[in-house]
């Protein structure tokens, strides 16, 4: 089947990506088959595309051997778009006119679900951590961000990216850049490069509880990363969370590896002055 080209396509329907909505569309064909190829094996698989715009990785999706696609979009002119290409998989592409933002997207789909973006810039690490509190409902997220977000993502501890991003995304799962793209590769160009990012959550993954213990533990370890690790986390009972725990409290935030900030967040959880604010 022969496909109007998407320039084509965004011509016909004056389409315009807009910045306040973070749009920067893959409009070659080849670069979205290798960013779906990259997500395999989707056979039997439910994928979840956040942000198809006018629909190039969407394309590639459909025609992966995925058991369905599930297309969330908020732009009304990019879900007018989708609408028509829905009609060449009626069975297999469904579209959700949402914001990703404020929705549960366990509920789009069954499993076995993954999700495979490239991802409205002005959400993307918001989305990010959205899904990682339930890491344990995907198999697999492939994720393009900017560059800079995806190092910060697979930021190994002492390196300048080394952050709360880094340490939740590699607390819950095996995190990898597996593809770089110049700014020329989209359209619009962005003013950086970009990158997509794997990640697959581990066997055994935090309650909620405990990932909101590292929220708090990381927000204020990296709030003041300057600072001593007892003077950071004084407002969480610093140097009583680092005895606890068996912490120098003379380290810094970017010197603790996940292990460490996991003991830290679990000794947080256990606190009593904490499970005395719970009851």
């Amino acid at each position: 089947m022969t496909r109007e080209p998407l320039s084509s396509l965004i011509s016909r329907h004056n389409f315009d990506a807009r910045r306040a909505l973070g749009q920067h569309f893959l409009l070659d064909p080849a670069i979205t088959t290798r960013i779906a190829e990259l997500s395999a094996p989707l056979a039997g698989r439910h994928v979840v595309e956040v942000g198809p715009g006018p629909g190039g990785l969407t394309r590639s999706l459909i025609d992966s051997d995925a058991a369905s696609v599930t297309a969330v979009e908020i732009d009304p002119r990019a879900v007018v778009v989708i609408r028509e290409l829905q009609e060449e998989a009626p069975e297999r592409l469904r579209l959700i006119e949402a914001d990703a933002t404020r929705l549960d997207l366990t509920t789009l789909c069954p499993a076995p679900r993954r999700i495979v973006a490239n991802l409205p810039y002005n959400v993307a690490t918001p989305l990010l951590i959205g899904w990682l509190r339930q890491a344990a409902s995907w198999e697999r997220l492939t994720l393009m961000f900017q560059l800079e977000v995806a190092e910060r993502i697979c930021a190994e501890p002492g390196s300048e990216h080394y952050g709360r991003l880094a340490v939740i995304s590699q607390w819950c799962a095996v995190c990898s850049q597996i593809m770089r793209l110049p700014p020329g590769a989209f359209s619009p160009p962005p003013k950086v490069w970009s990158a997509v990012v794997e990640l697959t959550p581990h066997p055994e993954l935090p309650d909620i509880k405990l990932f909101r213990a590292m929220e708090q533990v990381t927000a204020a370890a990296f709030g003041q990363r300057r600072k001593m690790l007892r003077g950071a986390l004084k407002g969480i009972g610093g140097e009583r969370l680092l005895n606890t725990a068996g912490i120098d409290g003379s380290r810094r935030a970017e010197t603790l590896g996940i292990a460490e900030f996991d003991r830290l967040a679990r000794c947080h959880l256990a606190a009593p002055h904490r499970n005395e604010k719970q009851k």
